[in-house]
């Protein structure tokens, strides 16, 4: 079950303050413990991708990051900045003022620029921040996620009000359906809890915590 456990989580560190040796801590862990990717921010990628060169560990990294109010054209840039660096997943972060506007067409259109600029060389995953929304916002977000071509859905970047959620994930593995994949990241910091998200339906988990996650340890991180 650990085994099987790593392989979804995505080892994350996206704290501003993180120092080259944290990441680079973080690279070596994730091969040790066969994780399925690292997250970190895009000033890091490079650093990422030379530990993990050969290994079957993704880099990931986020688009947007945290709060989604940039433009199409300026995450576009940074998805295709972020490829050319290394990376091979990218997470983006919704325009969330827009879809509470219900400009579903400027939300959809930001989606795509970056599923665009991705296509062919990296997965995409669409961070619609589940705890600033309602429920018909969430059902919204990710109908439209999946109309942009995304891979993904996650529920929340780890620095808003609140994480994943059991319910969040139900709800959005309900409306993205079998094929898609499903983030539960925020607040996962305990095997018990991964594994409740996973049973929900969630196919990958981004985490701090992995290592005591998969050692099924508690963890004071804070992601």
């Amino acid at each position: 079950m650990s085994k099987q456990l790593a392989k979804m989580i995505d080892h994350t560190l996206l704290k501003a303050n993180a120092s080259k040796e944290e990441i680079i801590t973080l690279a070596n862990e994730a091969k040790d413990y066969k994780f399925a990717s690292v997250c970190v921010n895009p000033t890091w990628v490079q650093t990422a991708a030379k530990i993990l060169e050969g290994t079957e560990v993704k880099v990931c990294t986020v688009i947007g990051f945290p709060l989604g109010a940039n433009t199409p054209e300026t995450k576009a840039f940074e998805t295709k900045n972020a490829i050319e660096n290394g990376a091979t997943e990218v997470d983006m972060v919704i325009n969330i003022g827009a879809l509470k506007d219900k400009n579903d067409e400027l939300v959809e259109n930001d989606i795509q620029a970056v599923v665009q600029a991705a296509k062919g060389q990296a997965l995409t995953k669409v961070i619609i921040e589940t705890s600033l929304l309602t429920e018909e916002e969430k059902e919204r977000a990710c109908e439209m996620a999946v109309r942009a071509g995304a891979d993904f859905v996650k529920t929340s970047t780890g620095f808003s009000t609140g994480g994943a959620t059991v319910a969040d994930i139900t709800l959005m593995r309900k409306i993205v359906g079998p094929d898609i994949g499903v983030k539960a990241s925020g607040g996962v910091r305990d095997r018990e809890t991964a594994l409740a998200m996973v049973e929900a339906g969630a196919t990958r988990i981004g985490a701090s915590a992995g290592i005591s996650i998969v050692k099924g340890e508690k963890s004071n991180s804070t992601y």
